[in-house]
């Protein structure tokens, strides 16, 4: 091959290479962000816009992956990994903010058992690790991040329960998958499908 075919055809793949990439670069801008919230006042305008991008940053890595065809089992658990992370922040910032009910807790504990359980088991079972994108975890995730939003809006705590129980048959339903597959399928949708 003559170096200009060679400098032609490396020319040619960096943009594929780019494009494969941005879902991972999303990815780690949502950790990075994540992070980022830990030192910024919970519930402040620079809090929410960190959030919201976040939020963006949530959607289109996926959402990019697909329509690209760029799809990969590292790329899945680093976007389970943001949302890990994300989802810890928020514990961690909001819980001194909200009045959580002592019921609450104990849910939020009995879906995090459950989750654990559910790592553990992939871990065992195909020494990985993964969580699910089923629409059941889809759904919790919206909810997960619609709660500053509620605290904005609600005075009352209904919506800590509807969103605990959504959770916990979320968490029920990968546990159920987990333990009836024989491979894992880190894009399946439901129990049911």
């Amino acid at each position: 091959m003559s170096h200009n075919t060679a400098k032609n055809a490396a020319k040619t793949a960096a943009p594929g290479r780019i494009v494969k990439a941005i879902p991972n670069c999303l990815s780690i801008t949502r950790i990075v962000l994540a992070l980022c919230l830990i030192a910024i006042k919970p519930l402040s305008i620079a809090f929410y816009i960190i959030y919201v991008l976040c939020g963006i940053s949530d959607m289109l890595d996926g959402f990019i992956a697909r329509k690209t065809g760029t799809s990969s089992p590292i790329g899945a658990r680093l976007d389970s990994a943001a949302d890990l992370v994300m989802v810890a922040v928020l514990f961690f910032k909001l819980y001194p903010v909200i009045s959580i009910p002592a019921q609450i807790v104990i849910w939020i504990l009995l879906v995090f058992v459950i989750r654990i359980i559910s790592m553990a088991i992939v871990f065992l079972k195909y020494k990985s690790f993964a969580i699910l994108h089923t629409y059941s975890n889809k759904v919790t995730g919206l909810l997960l991040f619609l709660i500053p939003i509620f605290l904005l809006n609600y005075s009352s705590n209904w919506w800590m329960y509807v969103i605990c129980g959504i959770a916990n048959l979320s968490a029920a339903e990968e546990l159920l998958i987990h333990l009836t597959s024989k491979e894992l399928l880190p894009d399946r949708k439901s129990i049911f499908l």
